[in-house]
């Protein structure tokens, strides 16, 4: 049996459920998408390509996100700069595929599925990751400015951050006929 949940864990974790709710639903689906490539959870090609051009976009994220492991374990904890580099710059070129996209439309939903993908620890390097990626110029312009603009400045000038771990990973849900789940 499972260790029991405080009462504070449970608030986070429906706050999480809430945050991601809130996101559209090509965000969600994209979220699910990458955590089932990025932690190795499912088939992503067999549970997501709809089309040829999905399943290139699968196959070119599976090849980016191999880096994740190693990424993973090269966040730094501090600011040193000699870390900074080998960490960031994969990060933002990750950032930039997934920003690519279009799915994620705004930093909270980049960060929600970040966290997700390098931990906790990750934190306080996403504002600047986020921003390196979405001032790309392989983005178009409108994008670029929705994305810069969707980073609030509490965001990018946080003196701090949490370093509690993400409770909430959403998974593909199957659809249940409403009809068939009705007593007779």
């Amino acid at each position: 049996m499972g260790a029991k949940m405080k009462p504070a864990e449970g608030a986070m974790t429906l706050a999480e459920m809430k945050e991601f709710a809130g996101f559209p639903a090509a965000t969600q689906r994209y979220i699910r998408r990458s955590l089932d490539i990025g932690l190795d959870r499912d088939d992503a090609m067999a549970r997501w390509s709809r089309d040829v051009v999905e399943a290139a976009s699968i196959r070119a994220q599976a090849r980016l996100y191999r880096a994740l492991p190693e990424l993973r374990e090269m966040v730094p904890d501090d600011a040193d700069l000699g870390a900074l580099e080998p960490f960031l710059a994969p990060v933002v070129t990750l950032a930039a595929f997934d920003l690519g996209q279009g799915r994620l439309t705004h930093f909270s939903a980049f960060r929600f599925l970040y966290e997700r993908l390098l931990g906790a620890e990750v934190r306080p390097w996403l504002p600047s990751a986020f921003c390196a990626a979405a001032s790309l110029p392989h983005l178009h312009p409108e994008l670029r400015r929705k994305l810069l603009q969707s980073i609030s400045e509490a965001a990018a000038t946080a003196s701090g951050w949490s370093n509690r771990r993400p409770a909430f990973y959403p998974h593909w849900v199957e659809k249940v006929d409403s009809g068939a789940a009705l007593p007779n």
